[in-house]
């Protein structure tokens, strides 16, 4: 799942009317437009509202409408499918949907027979959802992370949360490009680079980076090609191409959702998480996911501390009382940002807060070796657990096939960068290992009990807050990422959660303030967020700028 802070490791980490137009995922890229195009263009224009009418409506204004019948899934589904068509393979260009489902039409059909005939399965009903191509999903479609080893692949059981999804009423709409193997192949990689997928682009400045490994979530749903989407993190995968591309991101506690059926990195640090462009979104999104998976250990935690409506928890006035530590030993890494995230701070007071500033998290970048030792462990015993239970058909079946698959393959899946994370993770042993035990031991040490769990518990602290990123860095294929600021490793590392909203633009790029708490604390993470968004109303939708003037 995602890329991990630089500072911490070295590197981490659409549907027509008819088959056709899935078929057409797999043209090349100006076959497959004109593909889309011709399949959108079939709906009645009865179908097909004026964007102004639907551009960025919330999950509850949509489903008002539906429930109206002023409006129908079918027809906000082919909306978003029009708009794909017209921006992400033409127009900007920003190449953030990997493929789509050749059955979200159907689905749409479906939920609204269900509608109907009086049944509503929940706020998520008839809402169309882009998730990462890392996440599998048992239809039509395929999960690859991206990479050309995986083209053919798929999976046998929807992972638990698109179960969820279903279940919920939601359309899956289609799968978002990714950066190949949730950035964790090489250590100088172009963040939202895939072999499957090319490069994704930042719909705020085209020539800009759109972050992390859940690139294609956060570029897709900024862009308004879906209502809600979700990503997966590592550390930093939902939080920073949330951030960095103006959207609300909930990177949830470690067990919160299953991570059953996702491509691994790290079963100590991976989860998915919502991506979405308000809170109240995030939070439909984040309930109606949750639920404890046989498949995923880890979940058997949340009983007794998982809801399934945090809308109910969204309160304007959250933050009045609320002790809130400023970690400014995060911060001081772009002057600019400084002074949004200072003018975070004073909202943060007038909206009732009170501010412990500063707050110093004494371990900051003392576990990143340690973390390396994980990931590489956990990512080598976890990806060849998952291309196990591929079975027969999986392309490749072990991390050291792969390996191979993209040295016979290197012109198409590392022209620009290696695999040496690859190679470093499968000179790794067992879980059972010492150094893998005692850097795991290191890791929640310095991220738990003496970093966050210290830090809150000396100022008697609700949560802390910190900038989420710095502007977007020019998109760099020879040269691999420029990270220049922002720390999502204390919570990625502790498996606590974070909660990261817009707070302003620097020369036309979003920054994100982040709310990091103990866990399951995910409603008061929310709460603040929420309060802080109605007090700021931070966020702009993307201009897709060419470049900075």
């Amino acid at each position: 799942m995602p890329d991990a802070d630089r500072s911490s490791l070295d590197r981490r980490g659409f549907v027509g009317a008819s088959l056709a137009a899935g078929a057409a995922a797999l043209m090349p890229r100006t076959a497959r437009a004109s593909a889309f195009a011709a399949a959108s263009a079939t709906a009645p224009a009865a179908e097909r509202p004026a964007e102004d009418e639907l551009f960025e409506r919330s999950i509850a204004e949509l489903g008002a409408m539906m429930q109206r019948g002023t409006l129908t899934s079918r027809a906000l589904t082919q909306r978003y499918l029009v708009r794909i068509a017209r921006m992400d393979k033409n127009g900007p260009a920003v190449n953030a949907v990997i493929e789509l489902n050749p059955d979200a039409l159907a689905i749409a059909d479906a939920r609204d027979a269900e509608r109907k005939a009086g049944t509503v399965r929940g706020p998520l009903h008839g809402i169309p959802v882009l998730v990462k191509d890392n996440i599998d999903s048992a239809d039509a479609m395929r999960t690859t992370a991206g990479s050309l080893a995986l083209a053919t692949s798929t999976p046998p059981k929807d992972a638990f949360i698109v179960e969820r999804l279903r279940e919920a009423g939601a359309v899956l709409l289609g799968k978002t490009n990714l950066s190949e193997w949730a950035n964790y192949r090489s250590t100088r990689s172009s963040s939202g680079w895939s072999g499957r997928g090319g490069q994704t682009r930042n719909p705020y400045v085209l020539d800009r980076n759109p972050c992390g490994s859940s690139s294609g979530t956060g570029a897709a749903i900024a862009s308004d090609f879906a209502t809600v989407g979700i990503g997966t993190e590592t550390d930093g995968s939902i939080i920073c191409p949330s951030s960095i591309n103006g959207l609300v991101g909930v990177k949830p506690t470690v067990g919160l959702w299953s991570r059953g059926g996702i491509i691994p990195i790290s079963a100590s640090q991976d989860t998915a998480g919502p991506m979405a462009r308000t809170v109240a979104d995030a939070a439909a999104l984040l309930g109606a996911l949750t639920g404890v998976d046989p498949r995923d250990a880890a979940t058997t935690a949340s009983r007794g501390k998982a809801a399934t409506d945090y809308t109910s928890k969204l309160d304007a006035g959250a933050l009045k009382g609320a002790r809130i530590g400023v970690a400014r030993n995060l911060a001081g890494f772009n002057p600019d940002v400084d002074a949004t995230f200072d003018r975070a701070i004073a909202a943060l007071r007038d909206a009732g807060a009170v501010i412990v500033d500063p707050v110093k998290l004494a371990t900051a970048g003392k576990y990143g070796d340690a973390e390396g030792v994980v990931l590489d462990y956990e990512f080598k015993a976890g990806l060849n657990a998952y291309l196990a239970s591929l079975g027969a058909n999986a392309p490749v079946k072990s991390l050291a096939e792969l390996i191979a698959f993209n040295e016979r393959e290197k012109a198409r899946e590392m022209p620009w960068f290696g695999q040496e994370t690859f190679i470093r993770a499968e000179k790794c042993g067992p879980l059972t290992d010492k150094k893998y035990r005692e850097a795991r031991a290191k890791c929640v040490r310095l991220a738990r009990t003496q970093g966050l769990d210290a830090a809150m518990q000396k100022h008697r602290l609700t949560a802390l807050v910190a900038p989420s990123n710095a502007p977007a860095w020019p998109t760099d294929h020879l040269n691999g990422d420029h990270v220049t600021g922002g720390d999502t490793s204390f919570a990625a590392v502790a498996g606590y959660p974070c909660v990261t909203v817009p707070m302003g633009l620097v020369h036309e790029l979003p920054v994100g303030l982040s709310f990091i708490g103990a866990a399951w604390s995910e409603a008061a993470l929310l709460g603040y967020a929420f309060a802080f968004e109605q007090a700021t109303k931070a966020r702009r939708s993307p201009k897709f700028l060419p470049t900075l003037a």
